[in-house]
C-alpha cells in the first residue's frame, strides 16, 4: 500500500471545505432576543453591485453563462497589478475567519502573514476558528460587547447560526451606499465578485451587509477513486441500479466503494440529487415552496442509501469517522469514494498523485430519468465590517478589495502562494510550488481567503489533464443541477429554530440508512419537523421570494 506524503497528510484536513457539517451544538445559545424584522418582503431592496469583470488573461477552456469555469490549462506567465497602491492606513485590523486548516506560526514568526500584512498597508491581528470550534464561538462573539466585535468578520454558512441575521443587521455596518449599484466601482475588484454570489448571499431588510466569498455551481461532489469505479464496471450513462451493481463489486475485504464522515447523511446530498429531488426547498410557479424532506423522491434517496449500507458498501465506521480520517482512507485506497464540495479538486488531485486518479462522479439515473447534481450556494459565506467611521469603512473596503484581486495578478498569488523563493518556487511550466516552508505558512492555514476573493477557475498547477477534466465534468452537468430555491431569501423561523430543526432530521435520516430506524419514523420526524417550524419556514421563504422576484 502506498505512503502517503507529508505535504497530502496536511493539505487533506482543509480539502474542500465543509462540505459535510455536523449539527450545531448550541441550539439554545443566542443573542439577546429583539424583534428586529430582517425580512425583505415590503422593503425596497437595494440594487445589487453592478458587476463589472475584472481584466485577466484569456483562458484555455471558455466559461458559460450557465456557470461553466473558466479553465487554465498553464499558470499565466505575465501577471498583471489590479490594485494602484497600498490600500491600508498602518492601522491595526482585527480580523476572524474560520480555518480547515492548522493553527498558523504568530505574525513575527510568519513570513507569509508579514508579506500580505505588508501588501495590504496595515497590522493583521487575525482569529482564526476551527471548523469545529466555529459556532461555539460565534455564539460567544454574537453575544458579547459590541466594541469587541473584530474589525472583519467572516459569516461562515457552513452552519445555521442562531438569529444570524438579526445580529448582522445590528452589529455590522450596512455596506449599502458603498457597494449597491455603480458605488461598487470605486473597488473593481469587488465589482468583479459575479451577481450570483450577491444573490445567493442575499440582503437583509432590504439592504447588503456583507460581501460574498463566490463559488462554482457545482457544489457536493461525489469524488472517486477512479480506477477503482473504473475496474468495477463504471461507465457513462449509469443507473441507479448500475451505480449500486459497482459499489458491490468494488467493495471486498477491507475495501469499501462508499466511503462517508461523520455528519454527512451517508453522502445524503449526491444521492439526493440523482434522484431529482429538490436540494433542500423547491418553489413551484405558483411561488409555493416545498421542502425536500416530503417528497418522495428525497425519501427514495434515503431508501437507496438505506439498501446500499444494508448490503455492506459503506465502511462500516461512516457515521463517526471524521473528515480529515476519511480523506486518508480515500487516498489509501480504502474507500473508493466519499462526498465533499466541488473545490475539494484544488487539493484532491495534488494529493492523489502518485497514488489514484480522483474524479467526479457523472449522476446516475433513476427509473428512466437522468439524474442532477447539487448546486451550491453560490456564496460559500460573507465578510461583515464592524460598524465605523466612514474612512474606516472606506479603507477596510479597500484592503478587502486587494484580496479580492482576480487569478492570473500579482495580488491573487502573494494572498495564494506567499512570496516566490520563500514559500514557492515554479515548475517547469511556471506554475507555483509550494516549499517546505509554503506548506506550513500558507492561505489554508492563514485563511485570508476566507476574507474576500475573486472569482474562482480552474486550474491545478502542472496539470492540465485534471483542469480538461473538471472542465468536460461541468460541461455535462451543470445543465442538470438542482439549486436551492432558499438560497438568499430570509426565514424567521430558519434562522431562530433551523439548528433544532436541521438536527432532528439529521439525525433520523442517519438513523434510517445506518439501520437503526425505519421510513415509518422518518415520516414521524418529518410530522413533527413540520409542526415544529417547517411549514411557517415554508410560507417565510414564499413572502421572501415574492418580494425578491
Amino acid at each position: 500500500m502506498p505512503s502517503l506524503s507529508r505535504r497530502a497528510l496536511l493539505r487533506t484536513v482543509a480539502a474542500g471545505g465543509a462540505a459535510a457539517c455536523a449539527p450545531g451544538l448550541l441550539t439554545a445559545c443566542s443573542t439577546t432576543p429583539d424583534n428586529g424584522d430582517v425580512s425583505n418582503a415590503g422593503r425596497k431592496l437595494a440594487p445589487w453591485p453592478a458587476h463589472v469583470a475584472a481584466a485577466g488573461p484569456k483562458p484555455d477552456l471558455a466559461p458559460t453563462t450557465a456557470g461553466v469555469q473558466a479553465g487554465y490549462l498553464t499558470y499565466p506567465s505575465d501577471l498583471t497589478r489590479s490594485v494602484k497602491r497600498i490600500p491600508g492606513d498602518g492601522s491595526t485590523v482585527r480580523v476572524m475567519s474560520v480555518t480547515f486548516g492548522t493553527p498558523p506560526r504568530s505574525a513575527s514568526r510568519n513570513r507569509y502573514w508579514q508579506a500580505v500584512e505588508k501588501a495590504l498597508g496595515v497590522k493583521i491581528e487575525f482569529t482564526v476558528i476551527p471548523q469545529a470550534d466555529y459556532q461555539k464561538k460565534m455564539a460567544t462573539v454574537m453575544a458579547g460587547d459590541p466594541d469587541s466585535l473584530p474589525d472583519i468578520l467572516n459569516v461562515f454558512s457552513g452552519f445555521v447560526l442562531p438569529r444570524e441575521a438579526q445580529f448582522v443587521q445590528r452589529r455590522a455596518e450596512d455596506l449599502t451606499p458603498y457597494l449597491s449599484g455603480a458605488a461598487v466601482r470605486d473597488y473593481p475588484n469587488l465589482a468583479g465578485i459575479p451577481t450570483d454570489a450577491w444573490r445567493d448571499m442575499g440582503r437583509i431588510g432590504g439592504r447588503i451587509y456583507g460581501i460574498p466569498l463566490e463559488r462554482p455551481l457545482p457544489g457536493s461532489t461525489l469524488w472517486l477513486n477512479q480506477g477503482m469505479f473504473t475496474d468495477a464496471g463504471m461507465t457513462d450513462g449509469w443507473t441507479s441500479e448500475d451505480f449500486a451493481a459497482v459499489a458491490a463489486k468494488a467493495t471486498h475485504g477491507r475495501t469499501y466503494a462508499l466511503g462517508a464522515a461523520a455528519g454527512s447523511l451517508f453522502g445524503n446530498a449526491v444521492h439526493a440529487a440523482a434522484h431529482n429531488a429538490p436540494n433542500t426547498w423547491a418553489v413551484d410557479t405558483k411561488g409555493v415552496f416545498h421542502p425536500n424532506l416530503t417528497d418522495e423522491r428525497y425519501k427514495a434517496a434515503v431508501a437507496y442509501q438505506a439498501a446500499l449500507r444494508k448490503s455492506g458498501d459503506y465502511h462500516p465506521d461512516a457515521t463517526s469517522i471524521s473528515s480529515a480520517d476519511l480523506g486518508t482512507l480515500f487516498l489509501n485506497g480504502t474507500v473508493g469514494s466519499l462526498q465533499d464540495g466541488f473545490g475539494a479538486y484544488q487539493s484532491r488531485y495534488p494529493d492523489s498523485k502518485g497514488l489514484l486518479t480522483p474524479a467526479p462522479a457523472l449522476p446516475y439515473s433513476v427509473g428512466g430519468t437522468p439524474g442532477g447534481i447539487v448546486a451550491a450556494r453560490r456564496s460559500f459565506g460573507y465578510t461583515i465590517l464592524k460598524t465605523a467611521k466612514k474612512e474606516r469603512i472606506e479603507m477596510l473596503l479597500r484592503v478587502l478589495d486587494h484580496l479580492a484581486a482576480p487569478f492570473g495578478t500579482k495580488e491573487w498569488e502573494l494572498s495564494h502562494y506567499g512570496l516566490e523563493g520563500v514559500h514557492f518556487t515554479r515548475g517547469t511550466d511556471g506554475s507555483p510550488e509550494p516549499t517546505r516552508l509554503g506548506e506550513v505558512e500558507n492561505v489554508t492555514n492563514l485563511p485570508f481567503r476566507y476574507l474576500a476573493e475573486g472569482p474562482q477557475v480552474l486550474f491545478v498547477p502542472g496539470m492540465p489533464e485534471a483542469v480538461r477534466a473538471l472542465h468536460d465534468w461541468q460541461t455535462k452537468v451543470v445543465p442538470v443541477a438542482v439549486r436551492n430555491a432558499a438560497y438568499g431569501l430570509k426565514s424567521a423561523t430558519e434562522t431562530a429554530q433551523g439548528t433544532t430543526l436541521k438536527a432532528l432530521m439529521d439525525d433520523t435520516i442517519t438513523a434510517v440508512v445506518a439501520g437503526r430506524a425505519s421510513m415509518s419514523d422518518y415520516d414521524t420526524a418529518v410530522a413533527r419537523w413540520r409542526a415544529r417550524g417547517g411549514d411557517r419556514m415554508a410560507e417565510e421563504y414564499a413572502r421572501e421570494y415574492a418580494a425578491n422576484s
